[in-house]
């Protein structure tokens, strides 16, 4: 069975005690997935605070980061004081590793 990065993100936020959601949605109408403000995938919520993540291949990881920062409304999201961060999944040896990259 093959694991999506959203499963393997909402998966460790759980894990690190975060109230995870997908946030990411399809529109039948446009026949695409849209993300929440166009960029959050998984949103979760603890004591920590707020985290917004986009949840990627490793390989995909700078159009990722590019995406968010050219998106009218990372300020907004930056201004409510969110961690936004985009997560970067591979497999090495048969496990599963994320490489996170902050931007908030």
């Amino acid at each position: 069975m093959a694991t999506s990065p959203t499963q393997l993100t909402l998966k460790k936020l759980r894990k690190e005690g975060y109230l995870a959601a997908v946030t990411e949605h399809w529109n039948p109408f446009a026949k695409i997935r849209q993300d929440l403000f166009g960029f959050v995938d998984v949103l979760g919520v603890s004591e920590k605070g707020t985290i917004a993540v986009q949840a990627t291949s490793y390989s995909n990881m700078s159009a990722r980061v590019k995406k968010i920062e050219d998106h009218d409304n990372l300020r907004w999201v930056r201004e409510a004081g969110w961690q936004i961060e985009v997560w970067g999944w591979h497999k090495i040896k048969n496990r599963w590793q994320v490489r996170v990259v902050d931007i908030s």
